[in-house]
């Protein structure tokens, strides 16, 4: 990890390689995550082609990264709560339905916008 010395370019590189590391992360141990990958791999060049104009194009793929990013905060929601307790919490399990609910909202989101921006 980066100490707090680290500025200017080795900064963002550290920052880059994280980054990097927590998708190899989320690629290698999320079944969520890889399956969210596949359609956001799937619909985005659909998006582009459905797209009227540039806004519609980036409302349409917009909607599929903000996909994952929730997947990716609710893994890390995820691994936080299993790091800290294998015991069942109420609080624990909490958090993790609130993540899956997270994503769960996000999906929605895609439907939406997709049935607004390609049928209206």
């Amino acid at each position: 990890m980066a100490t707090q010395a680290t500025t200017g370019l080795a900064r963002i590189v550290n920052a880059t390689r994280f980054s990097w590391q927590g998708l190899q992360a989320a690629f290698h141990n999320e079944a969520a995550f890889r399956q969210e990958f596949s359609l956001v791999l799937i619909l985005t060049p659909l998006g582009f082609w459905l797209g009227n104009s540039a806004l519609e194009k980036a409302l349409l793929i917009a909607v599929l990264l903000l996909v994952l990013i929730v997947e990716l905060l609710n893994s890390a929601v995820e691994a936080v709560v299993d790091r800290f307790g294998g015991e069942q919490h109420e609080l624990s399990g909490r958090a993790k339905d609130l993540g899956s609910a997270a994503v769960f909202v996000a999906l929605m989101n895609v439907i939406v916008v997709w049935v607004l921006v390609l049928l209206l």
